[in-house]
């Protein structure tokens, strides 16, 4: 069994997830089965998609094509803002759950919390119903801000178990990764090499040459290390078999602390407070 398969985050729900996974963000409904079929050989059990990404059908295929069995393999999907309000939640889910062709999501996630519309509370009243119902093993949040949080907190009977937002070493995040902390959230990089924007960044590849590995393993181990859950996206097999080859090395002290002084709070998506 691979690292990949025995690196495990156990969630404050008490379920568990690997702690490195792959998103399949943009990946083309005509290629979705491949290159999932790929990660899977790879190793990858931790399969992350979304309703706004088109490719929930196709993702259910691979799953359902494989030799590894449902039962092993966390998926993951999320609904999309014009999806917020209770019965539109409940409905999204039965939609992903029909699209994907499964009994249950492991992870079910609101992708934007849209406040301007006011509506997440009552899709998290939706989403702990759904829990119960057996249709979503462990629910949670996506982009959302510490204030965001604090609301679901006040009204929930299920706290979030996981709350996927852009982390990378120039959007490092660390006032809402120590709110995770102090509350018990995992924290989930989406763009964790920020869409490709940071591998010239001279102090990594200063890193990389240092220890003989590439600018993205560097930057997945620095994720791996601060003890967060991360999900890099590519579609060559190659390039999955390097992301996930960053078991056998650790960053030093100094190494960590200088990756994340390349901080610069900068987002190559949308700040959640703007999404609506």
């Amino acid at each position: 069994m691979s690292a990949l398969q025995t690196r495990l985050l156990t969630l404050s729900d008490g379920t568990t997830l690997p702690q490195l996974g792959l998103g399949v963000y943009k990946v083309d409904a005509g290629e979705a089965v491949q290159v999932i079929h790929d990660g899977l050989e790879v190793g990858y059990r931790l399969i992350d998609t979304a309703t706004m990404y088109g490719n929930e059908p196709e993702v259910g295929k691979a799953i359902a094509t494989s030799s590894i069995p449902r039962e092993d393999i966390i998926l993951t999907t999320k609904f999309w803002m014009d999806d917020l309000g209770y019965d539109n939640t409940r409905d999204a889910c039965r939609r992903s759950i029909d699209a994907l062709g499964v009994d249950y999501l492991d992870m079910y996630l609101i992708h934007w919390p849209a406040p301007q519309r006011d509506l997440y509370t009552e899709s998290w009243r939706a989403m702990e119903d759904l829990r119960d119902e057996g249709l979503i093993r462990s629910i949670g949040v996506c982009n959302f801000h510490t204030h965001h949080l604090e609301r679901i907190f006040q009204m929930a009977r299920y706290f979030p178990t996981l709350n996927q937002v852009e982390i990378h070493p120039w959007l490092t995040q660390e006032p809402l990764s120590d709110f995770h902390q102090r509350h018990n959230v995992m924290s989930q990089a989406w763009s964790p090499l920020a869409r490709g924007q940071i591998l010239d960044q001279p102090d990594l590849v200063r890193i990389a040459d240092e220890i003989g590995k590439t600018v993205p393993q560097v930057v997945i181990r620095w994720h791996l290390q601060r003890g967060y859950s991360v999900i890099p996206k590519s579609v060559k097999k190659e390039r999955m078999a390097e992301n996930a080859d960053v078991f056998d090395f650790t960053l030093s002290d100094s190494q960590m602390t200088d990756i994340a002084a390349l901080n610069r709070d900068y987002r190559t998506g949308v700040d959640p407070e703007d999404r609506n």
